[in-house]
């Protein structure tokens, strides 16, 4: 499987963004992750499987708090938490760090990649739709699953922020996001990566916020415009000031005069299958064997 960056994705951009990480200890991830979480954590029900060994991707902004609900599921089982770059690497390793009267204990918790095969889940939260090389990642996925393993994950759809691109389109200015995936695409490419039985679904959710200020910090939180079409100049006070005059166009009475944003959330469920036996390309022949193909092949020419 090739490995392709999204056509409207700045990678450069992309891996600056993830190497910035919050600097306290314990992390706080952003609130609309945790509440995806939490709902992730819903469709959890369903599965009577209990992991040994489960692996969490980039769980500082995936969701602090839901790795923490997620270990009090699987109280018996050890994690692997799976960092995004050198800088979320070093805080969760002061994040699980023991206390010194604790290093008796059975160690629960591990910084870096799981071993290939070794874990039953993966559980990736809003974390696929900011990375340059997608498939890269469903690939590292895979790897790390164990047979009959399954994957829990989530990522924003292309319906997100809606509202802020049509506003953006009718001002002239550049794309405030890159293009988002189609859950349906996800799907495919979960199937290419070799997982089986994908299961992809999706809702939209309207946030609201008081003022355009509010609405800034939230988007910030989340995430950076990784569009290779957003602006490259630098722009002063004045239009900063027409900016937030703009959003206030957000504002609609079906939320009381609230600004509203759409986002629309994907979740996807997939199991990693028994690897099919490979049939051999190729037939081997006797070298006794093949010479005596030959005498009779000169028999046969002669006789005819």
């Amino acid at each position: 499987m090739t490995d392709v960056t999204p056509p409207s994705m700045d990678a450069v951009a992309a891996q600056r963004w993830l190497a910035q990480v919050p600097a306290q200890v314990p992390p706080a991830s952003p609130w609309l992750h945790e509440e995806v979480a939490r709902r992730m954590m819903e469709r959890l029900d369903i599965i009577t499987a209990q992991p040994e060994q489960w692996a969490h991707w980039q769980p500082v902004r995936g969701g602090w708090q839901a790795h923490q609900a997620l270990k009090a599921r699987y109280p018996q089982a050890r994690a692997w938490l799976v960092p995004g770059s050198i800088a979320e690497d070093a805080l969760l390793q002061k994040s699980v760090q023991r206390p010194w009267w604790a290093v008796w204990r059975k160690e629960s918790e591990c910084v870096g990649m799981p071993p290939a095969g070794s874990v039953q889940m993966v559980w990736a939260n809003m974390v696929l739709h900011q990375q340059s090389r997608p498939q890269e990642m469903l690939a590292q996925w895979h790897k790390a699953l164990a047979v009959d393993g399954f994957l829990m994950f989530s990522c924003l759809g292309p319906d997100t922020l809606r509202e802020l691109r049509e506003l953006y389109s009718a001002q002239g200015w550049p794309t405030p996001m890159h293009e988002l995936t189609d859950m349906h695409d996800w799907g495919d490419m979960l199937v290419q990566a070799g997982f089986a039985e994908p299961v992809m679904d999706m809702e939209r959710i309207t946030l609201t916020f008081e003022t355009p200020e509010r609405l800034v910090q939230e988007l910030r939180e989340l995430g950076r415009n990784l569009a290779l079409g957003r602006g490259s100049i630098v722009r002063g006070r004045v239009w900063h000031g027409q900016w937030l005059k703009a959003l206030s166009q957000l504002a609609q009475p079906r939320h009381d005069g609230k600004l509203g944003l759409t986002f629309e959330l994907v979740y996807g469920h997939a199991f990693k299958p028994t690897p099919r036996a490979r049939v051999a390309q190729e037939t081997g022949i006797d070298l006794v064997e093949m010479r005596q193909m030959l005498r009779q092949s000169a028999k046969d020419r002669s006789s005819s």
